[in-house]
């Protein structure tokens, strides 16, 4: 009987695959507005690389929480920049179509500081954080990019510790690799201020991802992620998922392409506003995972080696 559900469970996911998302984007999400409110092509992820560090925000009705992370995160790479002059960054914030001020509020830094260093891209319609990741990634111009949550729950200088993670796994194959903020070291501090419920949710999950899709990972969800460009490139060409449980599909995709991956441990504050409902959200990512495995187990998802955005 257990066979006979497992045979109905993989045909239910292979019959509902759906093909990977589009990559396309709308005519309106091939440019970004200049500090003159001008507009500007967006360039791609195929092109050569011209920063040293690409910032990619995925920010959905992020008004409120939007300005700390930012203030944050460009004093400390302004004062990078200060005292190394070769050092160059980007930050992009992906609207993903958020029905506040969030595009308003980015572009008062895009005016501020450039838009050669600030750019915002707005979604003409909500794509999920992993559609708005992806975007803000195919519209990047450094060698290595960081996905950053809108929240600032970590704190941004520890991307110095993600790149000491990346150096540490060289020589990278194919100029891919990937470090991955965590926050595991954490965990006994978190279970202390959750419910019993919640606590039992999060080993649910956690054994999940092990037991069907990622290994050697303890935390796949921290939003803080650092990836050469050649990584990103591979990973997000393949991404089907583009909700909550992207994180998983796309570490599923970087060591099934043998991409070496560092988990580093980073600082984390939880910060209030949290789009993710307990329950239901982690009931929806426990879906995907499954999907995702059996999906790819019975060839319904295929990886594809390079995949251009139109």
């Amino acid at each position: 009987m257990a066979a006979l559900r497992g045979v109905w469970v993989s045909i239910v996911a292979f019959i509902t695959a759906t093909k990977m998302p589009p990559c396309h984007r709308h005519e309106e999400e091939k440019f970004f507005l200049n500090a003159r409110g001008q507009k500007e092509a967006l360039p791609s992820i195929w092109d050569s690389p011209t920063k040293q560090l690409s910032v990619v925000v995925p920010s959905y009705n992020e008004e409120k929480r939007l300005p700390v992370m930012m203030d944050e995160a460009l004093n400390y790479l302004e004062k990078r920049q200060k005292h190394d002059r070769t050092f160059t960054y980007e930050v992009i914030v992906v609207d993903d179509g958020s029905e506040d001020q969030t595009s308003k509020v980015a572009l008062k830094y895009c005016q501020k500081y450039g838009s050669d260093k600030v750019r915002v891209i707005t979604l003409v319609q909500n794509r999920g954080k992993g559609g708005a990741v992806r975007m803000g990634v195919f519209s990047s111009r450094g060698e290595k990019i960081l996905m950053a949550d809108a929240d600032g729950a970590t704190k941004f200088p520890d991307v110095e510790k993600l790149e000491k993670g990346l150096s540490d796994l060289q020589p990278w194959p194919e100029q891919m690799a990937i470090a991955c903020g965590s926050r595991a070291h954490l965990e006994k501090e978190s279970i202390a201020q959750r419910s019993y419920f919640r606590t039992l949710l999060m080993y649910g999950f956690h054994f999940l991802v092990w037991f069907l899709c990622v290994k050697g990972i303890r935390d796949t969800q921290c939003g803080f992620k650092l990836l050469t460009r050649e990584a990103a490139a591979r990973t997000f060409s393949s991404l089907h998922i583009e909700r909550w449980a992207f994180d998983v599909e796309l570490l599923y995709i970087a060591q099934f392409l043998q991409i070496p991956i560092a988990e580093v441990a980073v600082n984390w504050t939880e910060i209030e506003g949290s789009k993710l409902v307990p329950f239901w959200s982690w009931l929806q990512m426990g879906k995907d995972l499954l999907f995702i495995r059996l999906r790819y187990l019975t060839g319904a998802w295929r990886l594809e080696q390079t995949r251009k955005v139109s």
